[in-house]
């Protein structure tokens, strides 16, 4: 994989390629030019290139003409021709001029027979001469003026095109084949792979050895980015993805459409939503091929076109209604000639050969020609498969679409578009959609443009996909007034809209939104008298779902509660609208937001919204549940394989605002596990691709994930960048600005040992909350706890509270809150009871390390003095954790503990100045770097344990710490990166980017 990475970003010898650059055919050319050296040495070979038309014979060939040039080789090259009468021995004859004019050749009225042959032969270019010279004697003319040309260097005799060549040259060919080896030459041979004489040439020289035979294959992907670059003349890594997308998915590795594709897109704007016209070279190629198919092959292959690249024969036949022998001998000619090729996804499906060709053959039907043939297509398809099922109704759509029949288009798209919602392909309705909508013009009915923007719409709430959302459906411009469009129908649209507004981080824009439709649907208290009737149900459940998320983004004491009432209008009224989808995601929210006062409650709306997911086959709305469910199951058990199940269903089925979301809590799990390495790389995949969709609320959440995680580490100016970077997204999402300082700013102070700045910083989390709460977990009911408990600001009435509370029995909170109550239990006198407590407490934060021995930390001086627990213990226990993880402020701190308690401290090696600075902005210790080095020389740990008079497990564990701390999978690439690091001899640091 690394190799052809590498080849993509720095050409194929490490340089970037160049013009003209020969790219993807290294390995023919290696023969090609053995045998030009065997030749040299006066050991003959031929060598038969074959290949699809454009896949680079001829350019094969004219870099071999080029190698044997360089090395001083005598060359001639010719081709037959396909324009004009046939010329007997074509392509003989032209290297035979070539020769002459290059002053090779003896004077044809020399003595001896072969000089004669020759001025037949070039008189024969003139006349009807040459077609009397038996080919045989042709040949061994041709024998002769090889071995006497190429004597000094050798020779080599290029013949191109050969599928077109008269049955004279082949023959002469064939008797050269046999002969060649004993002369100083190479007979280069060109010829299509399609079947015909040359080919069947080409298949007698591979069975008796008389040739290499080279069957050119299509491009990889890597190589299409070289030509593309080449092309261009541009450095790999500057070329457009997008271009290069492009030229490798239409043109099938060939590089004649690669080439024109590249020069066609260069000047190009990326993205710009409209499919880019074939180029003409490709067009003029196509189009000869389709004609010499005869005036029906021609009409059924820009019939099959309708379908794009791929096309079923059965519905073609009985369009066309033609016989199937007719077809099948039309169909073998078409795929002989490379335009088509039978498709591996059934037995009664053909593919073009690239999806080029189908554009290019559509695009030359007339608007007339090309209807007509749309509707007997469309007629066949549907009499065929009754009902449209599968696929069917999105090709039967398209088949209107070319026929000019819009409404029924639309229809059929949307239809389909329904289907693939059921089917949990999320993508796939958005792309059905939009192709809808691109049908609609200006004059299409208002109406029908509204059922295409809601539908659309309502799939890019889901999918996330904002980057594909056209224009006019966020103006909705083409949808007029009353009456074309009900005031109802445009509310409902505008509160889509808000709704994919609050997905992007512009709760400002949602509110706009959800203004105009409230005034749509006679809510405007302002109005004047008499008020205008009740809205129906449907259009007030879809403002009301709306409303209820967008008032979690709004600033206002009371939003969770307003976002509530909300959230329960919706559910009622789309209960009795029967909008069973609308009602389960407002099911969804209620579980939400009641989770923290009324957790039996929460669960009963999910589990409500999951049954409706399965009574009403909807699986989005039942992916959704399943997500929630999980993440509750995961607050509170600390098991997230179900989560990450949920997380990657989501990913493949398109619902990518809830997969990059649920990543968050997934990446949130990673940093409270000390597993630092998997956060950083969930994150940097999550980040690019929601900044990518503009996702700003996934976005919002994902950069303070990574300012957590810097948090955990103790790195507070890595934690400071990555706070800056969310700083212009903190009201893209509700709790991002309170667990900013809770989840990161605090939690970094309390390991550097500032406590006065953590709590300052706790303090501004419960201040953010206060004014705009929500129901993210910034440490409220667990560290703010037990600091308060342990300053003495809080007591039993508090605990109790915060144990009611869900939040409070969370897997990471559990250990805050029992720490809280042993420490009050202690103060009571309770000591045996608050050992008790501490040792469960304890047991519930082992899956977290940073706060299992951050609570160590933090509750040993009082356990001491009420004369309970294992202080001292502990604080040996946690002095050796954050020693070990580079956190030295709270290690000494857990050191001094135990001076004043009294209790034996142990002795630190020194020698950290001896750890690269780089190595000790990680964290590692000296013990760690001894172990380092040694690691790099690829020593065993028995034999590293000897050297150091330490056991094999700890050096097991040294090991691991330093795979942990860098980021490697394995011991094997950390002693690859950190090699000269640790010996001394270089400065980069040993972490992968």
């Amino acid at each position: 994989m690394t190799q052809l990475y590498d080849r993509t970003t720095t050409g194929i010898d490490g340089r970037p390629p160049v013009p003209g650059e020969l790219i993807g055919r290294e390995a023919e050319m290696a023969q090609i030019t053995a045998a030009l050296a065997a030749a040299r040495h006066g050991r003959g070979g031929a060598v038969f290139v074959t290949g699809e038309p454009g896949i680079g014979k001829t350019r094969l060939a004219a870099e071999a003409l080029a190698a044997a040039a360089r090395e001083g080789m005598a060359t001639a090259q010719g081709r037959a021709g396909t324009m004009g009468a046939p010329v007997p021995y074509r392509p003989l004859v032209e290297a035979l001029l070539l020769l002459s004019r290059a002053g090779l050749l003896p004077e044809p009225g020399g003595p001896g027979r072969y000089p004669a042959v020759l001025g037949d032969l070039l008189n024969g270019t003139r006349g009807a001469g040459a077609g009397a010279v038996s080919p045989l004697v042709v040949a061994e003319t041709v024998l002769r003026l090889a071995a006497a040309i190429g004597r000094e260097r050798g020779f080599l005799l290029v013949l191109d095109d050969l599928d077109e060549a008269d049955a004279e040259t082949l023959a002469a060919v064939e008797y050269l084949l046999d002969n060649i080896g004993q002369q100083p030459a190479v007979l280069l041979l060109a010829a299509g792979s399609e079947p015909c004489a040359a080919d069947e040439l080409a298949a007698r020289a591979r069975r008796s050895g008389t040739a290499t035979v080279l069957d050119l294959a299509p491009l990889g992907r890597p190589e299409v980015h070289l030509l593309v670059a080449a092309e261009l003349g541009a450095d790999p890594s500057e070329i457009c993805p997008e271009l290069v997308r492009r030229a490798a998915t239409c043109g099938a590795g060939i590089p004649f459409v690669v080439k024109e594709l590249a020069h066609d897109g260069a000047g190009r704007a990326p993205g710009d939503g409209r499919t880019p016209p074939v180029p003409a070279a490709v067009v003029d190629s196509v189009r000869r091929r389709a004609a010499k198919l005869g005036l029906f092959g021609r009409e059924l292959l820009s019939t099959a076109a309708l379908f794009g690249p791929r096309f079923p024969l059965p519905v073609l036949q009985h369009a066309t209604g033609r016989d199937p022998a007719e077809l099948d001998v039309t169909l073998s000619a078409a795929v002989a000639a490379r335009l088509i090729v039978p498709d591996a996804a059934g037995p009664h499906w053909y593919a073009f050969r690239y999806p080029l060709a189908a554009q290019a053959l559509l695009d030359g039907l007339g608007p007339g020609e090309r209807a007509g043939h749309a509707r007997r297509t469309a007629h066949a398809l549907a009499e065929l498969h009754p009902g449209l099922p599968g696929t069917w109704c999105a090709q039967a759509a398209e088949l209107h679409g070319h026929a000019g029949d819009t409404r029924q288009a639309v229809r059929l798209y949307c239809e389909a578009a329904e289907r693939a919602m059921g089917g949990g392909t999320v993508e796939r309705a958005v792309e059905l959609l939009l192709r809808a909508h691109r049908l609609l013009d200006p004059a299409a009915e208002p109406a029908l443009h509204a059922t295409v923007l809601e539908r659309l719409l309502d799939a890019v709430v889901c999918s996330g996909r904002f980057d594909r959302l056209p224009a006019p459906a966020v103006g909705l411009e083409a949808l007029g007034g009353e009456p074309a469009v009900p005031a109802g129908r445009r509310a409902g649209l505008h509160a889509r809209l808000a709704r994919i507004a609050v997905l992007r981080g512009s709760p400002a824009e949602a509110l706009g939104h959800l203004d105009t439709a409230r005034r749509l649907l006679g809510e405007n208290p302002a109005a004047p008298s008499p008020p205008a009737p009740a809205p129906a149900p449907a259009h007030v459940a879809l403002v009301d779902l709306a409303a209820a998320h967008a008032e979690r983004c709004r600033f206002a004491p009371d939003r969770l509660a307003a976002a509530a009432a909300f959230a329960r209008r919706a559910a009622d009224a789309a209960l009795r609208a029967g909008l069973p989808a609308v009602e389960g995601e407002a099911l969804l929210l209620l579980g939400e937001l009641d989770r923290e006062r009324d957790e039996p409650a929460a669960q009963a709306h999910l589990a409500r919204a999951r049954t409706l997911a399965h009574e009403h086959a909807l699986p989005a709305l039942g992916l959704s549940a399943e997500v929630h469910l999980a993440r509750s199951a995961a607050l509170y058990d600390g098991r997230t394989a179900r989560l990450e199940q949920a997380r990657q269903e989501a990913l493949r089925t398109g619902m990518l605002p809830l997969a990059h979301e649920t990543g968050f809590m997934l990446a949130l799990d990673h940093v409270r596990r000390g597993e630092f390495g998997p956060a950083r790389d969930r994150i940097r995949a999550g980040t690019a691709e929601a900044a990518r969709l503009g996702l700003g609320r996934a976005l919002a959440l994902l950069r303070l994930a990574d300012a957590v995680r810097w948090a955990h580490q103790g790195r507070r100016t890595e934690m400071t960048e990555a706070l800056e970077a969310l700083a212009p997204l903190l009201d893209h999402a509700p709790g991002v600005r309170s667990m900013a300082y809770g989840l990161a700013r605090a939690f970094c102070s309390l390991l550097e040992e500032r406590h006065d700045a953590a709590e300052q910083e706790f303090a501004q989390a419960l201040a953010y909350d206060a004014e705009n709460p929500a129901t993210a977990d910034f440490g409220k009911h667990g560290v703010i706890l037990l600091l308060g408990v342990l300053a003495g600001r809080m007591g039993r009435r508090h605990h109790a509270e915060a144990a009611r509370t869900s939040t409070g029995r969370t897997r990471w909170n559990r250990p805050f809150v029992g720490l809280a109550h042993a420490v009050l239990l202690g103060r009571e006198g309770r000591t045996a009871e608050a050992t008790a407590a501490a040792r469960t407490a304890l047991e519930a934060a082992e899956p977290h390390p940073v706060a299992h021995h951050l609570c160590l930390r933090l509750v040993a001086r009082t356990a001491y003095a009420d004369g309970w627990g294992d202080p001292a213990d502990w604080l040996r226990e946690a002095e050796e954790y954050f020693h070990g993880a580079g956190l030295q402020a709270v290690a000494g701190a857990c050191r001094a503990r135990l001076r004043g308690m009294g209790a034996p401290v142990r002795q630190r090696r020194t020698g950290t100045e001896q750890v690269p600075p780089v190595l000790r902005r990680f964290g590692i210790t000296f013990r760690e770097f001894e172990v380092a080095r040694l690691l790099a020389e690829r020593i065993g740990n028995k034999d590293i344990a000897g050297r150091l008079h330490i056991s094999p497990r700890t050096v097991e564990k040294h090991v691991a710490s330093l795979l942990q701390k860098t980021g490697h999978p394995n011991r094997s690439a950390f002693a690859s990166a950190a090699r000269d690091l640790v010996t001394g001899t270089g400065t980069g640091a040993p972490v992968p980017v």
